[in-house]
């Protein structure tokens, strides 16, 4: 089934037959009171984009990264290879297989693309900037995220002849966690870790990857009973940049990057909680780059950011020098809207822990002295102003009621 968040069909009706923001609520609004309430918000928006004769679903024109949907299947794309992620090998149950991703970029917007087991020779092929194009993909949606899977029907071409992207959408932004807000993916921060909690571990079912829960002395997943029990995690702690702090969660790939530590070690700590204070004090004014999206947990009305890479290791002069230049080039860019934000492709060239060198200079976070409890205005030099105390949290540090599988990117 075809899923299209609501906000994208108002875009569409908005696009389509120039109505505003007031105009659509509207209808849907009417519509709803003529039916009763017996539909979704979603739904009557449906009605009313099909009774206005708005194409929700791209036909007989080109697919572009902005008007891929949920559910689409034989999706043919091109797009520019932007960044890879890691291949990893994995077992479930008695299967093995090999996954990988990576994200490619067009000038309507940037989508991560899925690779199972024989498709990733085909990643093997590929590097950052090459133009590739897609075919019979079908689309999932992870996390609120939209990818593009390939499985051994999908084909994929590696600088096809004649086709050209020339302007690409930027696939990370660097933000400030004061700007971040509800929806951001792909969000770039650098902070120092002012808090951090004890990991929580969690069984799973280790057939599905899906998490399991005990009743009775059994464990299930849904209402099926299993016995192949095996154990995930996740890790909480608190960020700042000098200009706001916020809730960080981690998922086990991401703890291991973090920890630089193996399964087998992190999952150590489940029965000896005591020996993880001594690394929770190591992460203390820890300066840590992060790339994830935000999520708005409903249970506790906070904005939450979920990491979906971590880098440790970071030079505060080259972050610095960075900021510098994004700044002096917002200055001198032309305004223009978020939408229509593109830049030309760069050599892209992403850190990681392997390809990372050792810097020798302090990660430390720069203390600024100040005569009152402002905070300092953060220079661009110092990257990173005094952080603010994090704010003493009294919740159960209890993972998420979010089923993590092998399929789920949280893991690779």
């Amino acid at each position: 089934m075809i899923t299209i968040p609501l906000t994208d069909i108002k875009s569409k009706i908005k696009e389509q037959k120039g109505l505003s923001e007031e105009e659509i609520n509207s209808k849907i609004k009417a519509k709803l009171e003529q039916l009763s309430g017996l539909i979704s918000e979603d739904g009557a928006a449906h009605i009313i984009a099909n009774e206005l004769g708005v194409k929700l679903v791209p036909s007989g024109e080109k697919l572009t990264v902005k008007n891929i949907l949920a559910g689409m299947r034989n999706v043919e794309v091109v797009g520019k290879v932007t960044r890879k992620f890691e291949l990893r090998e994995f077992e479930k149950g008695e299967r093995k297989g090999k996954i990988a991703s990576l994200m490619i970029s067009d000038e309507t917007g940037f989508i991560r693309i899925v690779f199972w087991n024989d498709q990733t020779d085909k990643f093997n092929e590929l590097k950052e900037g090459d133009t590739i194009k897609i075919q019979n993909g079908y689309v999932r949606e992870n996390n609120g995220r939209k990818e593009i899977h390939l499985n051994d029907s999908a084909k994929v071409e590696i600088n096809p002849a004649g086709v050209v992207v020339n302007e690409i959408k930027n696939t990370v932004v660097r933000k400030k966690l004061s700007e971040l807000k509800e929806g951001d993916d792909n969000v770039e921060v650098l902070a120092t870790i002012v808090q951090v909690f004890d990991p929580r571990f969690f069984e799973i079912d280790t057939t599905s990857g899906k998490r399991a829960i005990q009743r009775e002395g059994k464990f299930y997943v849904g209402e099926q009973e299993t016995t192949n029990i095996g154990y995930n995690y996740v890790l909480n702690l608190f960020l700042d940049d000098g200009t706001d702090n916020v809730r960080t969660v981690l998922w086990k790939s991401q703890i291991q990057r973090l920890l630089g530590k193996s399964d087998e070690e992190i999952l150590k700590y489940k029965d000896n909680p005591a020996e993880f204070e001594a690394i929770k004090n190591e992460l203390l004014g820890e300066i840590v780059k992060i790339i994830g999206r935000t999520n708005m947990n409903q249970a506790f009305n906070r904005l939450e950011l979920v990491a979906n890479l971590v880098y440790k290791d970071v030079n505060p002069q080259e972050e610095a020098k960075k900021l510098q230049e994004t700044q002096n080039n917002a200055e001198t860019a032309p305004q223009e809207t978020a939408s229509e934000s593109v830049q030309k492709p760069v050599e892209f060239q992403p850190q990681t822990p392997e390809t990372q060198a050792p810097t020798q200079q302090s990660t430390q976070p720069i203390v600024k002295e100040t005569q009152s409890n402002e905070v300092a205005t953060p220079k661009p030099e110092d990257v990173l102003s005094e952080p603010k105390p994090a704010p003493v949290s009294t919740e159960d540090n209890s993972a998420d009621e979010e089923e993590i599988s092998i399929e789920d990117l949280e893991n690779i």
